[in-house]
């Protein structure tokens, strides 16, 4: 399912037009956004959590010839499923 698609599901599950779907679905994603930029986690009970892990800088191979590089720290976004989610 892509957005266009989930927008359109959303639309029809809550009764709104899909401009006010996307406008929703939109809102949302900024939030989150604007959340996980400052650390903090989001929390929908029954969905899952959106957080931010730092993840140390640490060496690896590049597969292709083998040598050993250098990967630089940096923070992800992460998702844990809450249990009522499948």
């Amino acid at each position: 399912m892509n957005k266009t698609e989930l927008v359109a599901a959303m639309a029809e599950k809550a009764g709104l037009s899909k401009v006010d779907a996307g406008k929703a679905l939109n809102a949302y994603i900024d939030v989150v956004k604007e959340q996980l930029a400052k650390g903090e986690k989001v929390s929908l009970i029954g969905f899952g959590t959106f957080g931010v892990v730092d993840r140390p800088a640490r060496t690896g191979r590049n597969p292709r010839t083998g040598k050993t590089i250098k990967i630089a720290a940096k923070r992800s976004a992460k998702f844990k499923a809450g249990k009522g989610l499948i």
